[in-house]
């Protein structure tokens, strides 16, 4: 059984699951601060589950479309190896989807103020399916997709976008980062200037589009807009965060030579680095115990990324080697 559960966990990329869990808890906890209210542990556990089973749902699909393409680039993973077997594999998938939308009904259920939380999350499925099949395969597109993911997902706990900078920092790290990351590595299609301009103007769209819901609610209201938009001081300690992460992605590109090392570098920590935003917002508008609370998600996130490295190099060593024949 231990085997079978550590190749489970290795097909759905369990190891940076805690940067998803710290982006649901950051939304839950703005959320309760903007509007008032106590946390229930069915509530917590709700959105728990359901940044989970998402995120679980989008890696175990990704690989179980890149099979055919895994078996020749990547065959120590479990679909290619055999350690998992394709039927298994859809029905993990699907298990996951199922629990995602069970957590979601959960939360309208426990909160039916928050009746757009279920319609969201089902957004969120349907943005992780449009990648995994098509977007990954479009270039601009599938990046603003993969920051859609995040920045929606992070909408669940919070549909009423009360604090809005927390999905939008979210949608745009991920975005800017996989741009970069993906230049860096060199993927194909080489981008071009109008990728990248592509990019840059679906941000910009997506951004305005989510800064129109708060401000849609000021009517004939006298409230400033900096008081709809939520901008308080505690928005230096994003700053702060974001200034920090760009200054460590340079020294990593300056350490490698090689652009593709450099690139799985920056692109691994900052997926960790969401942590840290997650915090940062916390810290910022709740409170410095609840956001040492989400930081602390950072160094289990760390060792599960080792763990589950250890456990592959372990996995190719026990295989038996394959050989071809000379030509």
């Amino acid at each position: 059984m231990f085997p079978r559960l550590l190749t489970l966990l290795q097909f759905t990329r369990i190891a940076l699951v805690f940067t998803a869990v710290g982006d649901g808890w950051a939304a839950m906890l703005l959320h309760r601060r903007a509007e008032g209210g106590e946390i229930s542990i069915a509530y917590a556990a709700a959105v728990t589950i359901a940044s989970i089973a998402l995120y679980s749902f989008g890696m175990a699909l990704n690989d179980l479309i890149d099979r055919r393409r895994d078996s020749q680039l990547a065959p120590g993973r479990p679909l290619p190896s055999g350690r998992i077997s394709v039927r298994t594999a859809r029905i993990v998938c699907f298990g996951l989807a199922i629990i995602a939308l069970l957590a979601g009904t959960a939360i309208v259920v426990l909160h039916p103020d928050q009746w757009l939380s279920l319609p969201i999350l089902v957004v969120t499925l349907e943005l992780i399916v449009f990648y995994d099949f098509a977007g990954k395969y479009l270039v601009a597109p599938g990046l603003i997709t993969l920051g859609l993911v995040r920045g929606v997902h992070a909408m669940i706990a919070s549909p009423e976008l009360a604090v809005p900078w927390h999905p939008l920092v979210l949608m745009v790290h991920v975005t800017a980062l996989s741009t970069v990351c993906y230049h860096l590595e060199g993927k194909r299609p080489r981008l071009t200037l109008r990728h990248w301009l592509a990019v840059s103007g679906g941000l910009a769209i997506c951004i305005a589009a989510a800064l129109s819901v708060p401000l849609s609610r000021r009517g004939g209201s006298t409230m400033s807009l900096l008081t709809l938009l939520w901008v308080r001081p505690g928005l230096m300690y994003v700053g702060a965060a974001a200034i920090t992460f760009i200054a460590f992605a340079i020294s990593i590109r300056i350490r490698h030579r090689d652009p593709r090392q450099a690139g799985r570098q920056i692109m691994l920590y900052g997926l960790l680095w969401l942590i840290v935003y997650d915090a940062s917002f916390v810290a910022g508008y709740v409170g410095r115990g609840p956001a040492m609370i989400i930081l602390a998600l950072l160094p289990l996130a760390w060792l599960s990324v080792q763990a589950m490295r250890a456990w592959s190099k372990l996995v190719e060593l026990s295989q038996r080697p394959q050989y071809q024949r000379a030509r």
